[in-house]
């Protein structure tokens, strides 16, 4: 048995609006719909406090930025996972009650890391953003992997942890454990979260 450190968690933090992008990663039908190919049971529990949070970025004009898997057909990623997120098809687009909004931005990621050869860091700089909020699926894969890079190239990274899912309960305590050890980032829940 391993015993998980505390992880410090925040009740509530203010964010400059002009400098914050939400990040809302991977919420598509493959991995958030009940019919979807790598389904992750806890992601339709995430969408109230997604939801929360779009509206409240949207209403203070932060940024808001949606990455989608996007595979080919003969992906090599498909010998680690099972066929998901093919370009173009239902289990590639994002959930109906997240639909993104004229202004979003949409990132298309071929790996787990939403910066890996994505032009994501050119428009965060160019939009002068110093602090993100990611949310979204899968935490110890995709969420994790963006907010790590976010991390590295020093942006301030907010996890909420009720707009986050996981596989088990274990990869989601291990995703926040790193968020806030490793990379010094705030661990939160959506209602918690004000653009100001």
């Amino acid at each position: 048995m391993v015993e998980v450190p505390e992880i410090p968690k925040v009740e509530s933090l203010e964010l400059p609006a002009k400098e914050t992008a939400l990040i809302v990663v991977d919420m598509q039908n493959d991995f958030a719909h009940p019919q979807g190919a790598l389904f992750v049971p806890d992601a339709p529990k995430s969408v109230p406090a997604i939801r929360l949070l779009l509206e409240r970025a949207r209403q203070a004009g932060a940024k808001v930025v949606y990455t989608q898997d996007w595979h080919r057909e003969d992906d090599p990623e498909f010998q680690i996972w099972p066929r998901h997120a093919v370009a173009g098809t239902w289990g590639a687009e994002i959930l109906e009650d997240l639909r993104p909004e004229p202004g979003d931005l949409i990132i298309q990621k071929v790996r787990y890391d939403a910066f890996y050869g994505t032009p994501l860091d050119h428009y965060l700089h160019l939009w002068g953003i110093k602090h993100v909020v990611v949310t979204g699926t899968v935490a110890n894969i995709c969420v994790l992997h963006t907010a790590g890079s976010a991390a590295l190239r020093w942006y301030r990274v907010v996890l909420p942890e009720d707009a986050t899912s996981a596989l088990t309960p274990f990869d989601l305590q291990a995703t926040l454990r790193q968020i806030t050890f490793l990379y010094q980032g705030k661990v939160t829940r959506a209602e918690g979260v004000r653009f100001v």
